[in-house]
């Protein structure tokens, strides 16, 4: 097998492994587990290419999975907890704006009560 074919190999095998794994879960991916699945495979491609120079596609393919995986697990972690916290103040804002609503049907409540005395 010449190395583009060697190259192609590890990444199809690679994105098998990703769609396996992300099959068993039976949920959609979370972003964490989007950016680790997408830096796996990006650094198996690239780990590939750069393997195949030297002569060692499938080393290259799996050192670059590797440090891809990692780097878009923490990159994926990061983007998901910046989300869990935009959706808690999200829901901060709407308990206040439903607070504010309320005491101001209770103002206007009052109003009319002391309209009528």
């Amino acid at each position: 097998m010449d190395s583009s074919g060697k190259k192609l190999a590890a990444v199809i095998i690679a994105a098998a492994m990703l769609f396996a794994v992300a099959g068993c879960s039976g949920q959609p991916l979370s972003t964490r587990e989007k950016g680790t699945g997408i830096g796996a495979l990006l650094g198996a491609g690239t780990g590939a290419i750069i393997g195949a120079a030297v002569g060692a596609p499938g080393a290259g393919a799996a050192i670059g999975g590797a440090l891809g995986a990692g780097t878009g697990f923490v990159v994926g972690n990061a983007m998901q907890n910046q989300d869990v916290q935009q959706n808690q103040t999200q829901s901060q804002l709407n308990s206040q704006q439903q607070e504010i609503e309320s005491q101001r049907r209770q103002i206007e409540q009052m109003k009319s009560q002391s309209e009528t005395e």
